[in-house]
């Protein structure tokens, strides 16, 4: 799995254990969401501070 991280338009650099936590996390609360299907290809989660 790959994780990428932007912060202000920034790249940050995530090692492959930091990468495989917020991956799997990801993944969990995405796949535990109906009408998401376990054949998904690339999951995107914008946030925005208001």
């Amino acid at each position: 799995m790959k994780v990428k991280l932007t912060v202000n338009g920034n790249v940050v650099p995530l090692n492959i254990f930091t990468q495989e936590i917020i991956g799997s996390v990801t993944v969990a609360m995405a796949e535990s969401l109906r009408g998401i299907e376990r054949e998904w290809q690339q999951i995107s989660i914008e946030v925005e501070r208001v």
